[in-house]
């Protein structure tokens, strides 16, 4: 059991985080296969502050990204939203420009 107690769940030999995000890529190929989204794509990384000295870089890891109407799309499957996890959607909008969208 993980620390915010989400379980971890397969799909086609794809293990995920949470039985949210299971259920979110299975809408999301299927959304995929009626050609409404296309580019899908897993555990995408964002870099937000790029390596220092002494530090590593800080990245924000999406759960999904895709592409819709030519626009790319990031979400992520969220049960909690952690003070950490704010701080990287606020750098996102700030750094790429990228609203996260959250399911």
């Amino acid at each position: 059991m993980s620390k915010y107690h989400s379980q971890k769940a397969t799909y086609n030999g794809i293990t995920f985080d949470s039985k949210r995000e299971r259920d979110r890529y299975i809408d999301l190929l299927l959304l995929e296969r009626a050609g409404e989204i296309s580019e899908l794509r897993l555990q995408v990384s964002f870099e937000l502050i790029p390596k220092q000295a002494g530090e590593r870089s800080c990245k924000y890891i999406a759960d999904f990204a895709y592409t819709r109407n030519g626009e790319m799309i990031v979400e992520d499957a969220k049960g909690v939203r952690t003070p950490e996890y704010v701080i990287k959607r606020k750098l996102m909008l700030w750094v790429h420009g990228i609203k996260v969208h959250e399911v």
